[in-house]
């Protein structure tokens, strides 16, 4: 128990301006109910009294003031890093805009070898990118087919096998088109030496990049400008793996081989 001055004091530390225990402590003043009752609310003012002589006033009544209108906050962007246009051509006072660059396509990979059997000439792809070995199963197949067209089977190579890319690294375009003008400049300065009846095309490479053509060409004779007489057929390990397309090259050259057989003859 403390007496009742710290008591007061803690309260008013604790801004409890009055309280009443729940029981009566000792020594403490008497409690003061009239604290605890409720105020009353405060009186209206009255009305002010006018004499019948007294003039009136007319006030005028006052709007009330408008809150102004918030505008609406307009942000303002910031500037943001500066990004460098591409170049424009001016012609004519016409602003254009600059085309963009092409991407070079990746160079094709592949390697042939020229080769020459009595009047026709062969453009083969070498399977392993190596030149032939006299036991290699392709160079087998390819004596074989120069048997049954009536040829030497023995051809032999005109200069290096072209193996593409030429380099491997630097600046120089060697895509589709620069490898096919190549294989196409080759062949022909090789067959302006000796004239040929007709140029075998052996390997899908060959036909791409010397007779400009597909796969649907197989089989099939084809002419282009600069060249002799093209004759476009499976590469040798296609051959070898699918039976189907031999005997329909062993159809289409009874038609063909009429072109060096009269001319041996």
């Amino acid at each position: 128990m403390i007496d009742e001055a710290r008591r007061r004091a803690y309260l008013g530390a604790m801004q409890v301006v009055s309280w009443l225990p729940r029981v009566a402590l000792p020594f403490a003043a008497p409690s003061r109910p009239e604290l605890l009752e409720p105020l009353e609310p405060p009186a209206a003012p009255a009305a002010p009294v006018l004499r019948p002589d007294a003039e009136l006033k007319v006030v005028p009544e006052v709007p009330p003031r408008q809150r102004p209108v918030e505008r609406p906050k307009i942000e303002v962007p910031r500037p943001a890093a500066r990004i460098e246009a591409p170049a424009v051509a001016a012609s004519e006072g016409a602003v254009e805009p600059a085309t963009p660059k092409a991407v070079p396509l990746p160079p094709p990979r592949f390697a042939l070898q020229l080769l020459r059997a009595g009047c026709c000439a062969l453009l083969v792809e070498l399977p392993t990118g190596d030149s032939f070995q006299s036991r290699d199963p392709a160079y087998l197949l390819l004596k074989d087919l120069l048997r049954a067209a009536g040829l030497p089977d023995s051809p032999r190579p005109l200069g290096e096998p072209v193996r593409w890319p030429l380099l491997r690294s630097g600046n120089l375009d060697q895509g589709p088109q620069a490898a096919r003008e190549y294989v196409q400049t080759f062949v022909a300065a090789r067959l302006e030496e000796e004239a040929c009846a007709c140029l075998w095309l052996v390997g899908l490479p060959a036909l791409r990049f010397a007779g400009a053509v597909e796969a649907e060409a197989y089989h099939r004779e084809l002419r282009i400008e600069g060249l002799p007489p093209l004759w476009a057929l499976p590469g040798l390990e296609t051959l070898m793996e699918e039976p189907a397309c031999k005997a329909e090259l062993w159809r289409t050259m009874r038609r063909v081989r009429m072109r060096w057989i009269s001319v041996n003859e």
